[in-house]
């Protein structure tokens, strides 16, 4: 049955991936993020895993988030017949994916050049942490690290202690860049019968992201932290908010007149951000004297950017997205996670489960 982990994807007549086999040779999680995508638009997964299984099968809902609806087998690629067998089904393969650190596929005989050998226009994707070339290539690592590389865990403004980002957003953009890059190089076969190589490096992601953020502090050394109206904000029942007022002067308008702050008002951007701490504190105090929904529900109707800081399980129950489909209930009444861009003419199916293990070349499963 499916359960919490599991996903719908977009598959049968159809799909926009429909037809696309997908060998899926990746562990743990941004490799098989990306072919999870790929499943949800269609495609053919067949997951092959080291003997005893992916490793994150020890956390069987993230497994199942990552894995539902793929077939997988368990397959020893040190052992020659194991080996065979997986690179006579990549003769047939569109897409091979691949995540271990840069010389290990070669070393067990699916490389690229051995991929290619049997299968010319194929498209081989390998994602790690570091990229294929690079002084740390073969430097072994997990999301945190990508993350502290790239600049994304540092100290916010006043605090010495680095934050770690939660979710884990180096696996996750992986993911989303490796299935966006197999699609682009999908349409580019279509078109003139040439595979491709790609090399996605999580940190390099990530560092294009960081690269691109505003720096923390103002120029004449103001901390973001001191922006009024712009941060999370405590509620009188414990839990939390969230104000989105940048430098929109109507928008600061609509908030400080919601929270009975009206000789506030007039003030523009420059003005409040003289004034920073002094007008936060008063905000810390309207907004700490109200319930969450009481002053949510207030400030959603004055028109101000905000939001409830939700646990995990109120995000599963909240209006929000089972009104857009995005959580749905499983045939045991368990929420799901539903692939989250929507197609006109590709609605999502059905949840999936996650794939049990089965053992041995005999098993390698054929393609649908």
């Amino acid at each position: 049955m499916a359960g919490p982990g599991s996903r719908t994807r977009s598959h049968g007549a159809g799909a926009l991936l429909e037809g696309i086999r997908v060998l899926d040779l990746s562990t743990w999680r941004p490799g098989p993020y990306a072919t999870q995508l790929l499943v949800e638009l269609g495609a053919d997964v067949v997951k092959v895993e080291p003997p005893g299984g992916d490793p994150m099968r020890v956390f069987p809902t993230l497994f199942a988030v990552l894995n539902a609806g793929k077939r997988a087998v368990a397959v020893d690629l040190k052992d020659a017949a194991g080996r065979a067998a997986v690179l006579e089904r990549t003769a047939s393969a569109d897409v091979v994916v691949e995540g271990f650190r840069p010389g290990v596929v070669d070393r067990l005989g699916v490389g690229e050049d051995a991929v290619r050998a049997g299968n010319p226009s194929v498209v081989y994707c390998s994602v790690s942490g570091y990229g294929q070339d690079g002084p740390l290539r073969l430097l072994p690592g997990h999301d945190l690290n990508y993350q502290a590389w790239a600049g994304v865990v540092e100290p916010r403004p006043g605090d010495d202690t680095p934050v770690v980002g939660r979710p884990p957003i180096a696996d996750l953009a992986g993911g989303c860049y490796a299935a966006l890059a197999i699609c682009a190089a999908l349409v580019r076969r279509l078109r003139r019968d040439e595979g491709e190589r790609i090399d996605v490096s999580m940190t390099d992601i990530l560092a294009t992201w960081t690269g691109a953020l505003p720096p923390l502090t103002l120029p004449d050394g103001r901390s973001l932290g001191e922006l009024p109206g712009y941060g999370t904000f405590a509620t009188a029942d414990g839990g939390w908010i969230a104000l989105g007022v940048l430098s929109e002067d109507g928008a600061w308008r609509d908030l400080v007149r919601a929270l009975g702050l009206d000789d506030a008002a007039a003030l523009d951007f420059a003005e409040r951000l003289a004034l920073g701490r002094q007008l936060n504190e008063r905000i810390v105090k309207a907004v700490g004297s109200r319930g969450r929904d009481e002053v949510v529900a207030a400030l959603v109707d004055a028109g101000v950017p905000v939001s409830p800081v939700l646990s995990q399980h109120e995000m599963l129950e909240a209006e929000l997205f089972r009104a857009r489909g995005t959580v749905a209930d499983g045939p045991d009444g368990a929420p799901v996670m539903c692939h989250p861009v929507r197609y006109d003419r590709h609605p999502a199916q059905a949840p999936r489960d996650a794939p049990p293990l089965t053992t041995g070349v005999g098993n390698l499963p054929p393609w649908l």
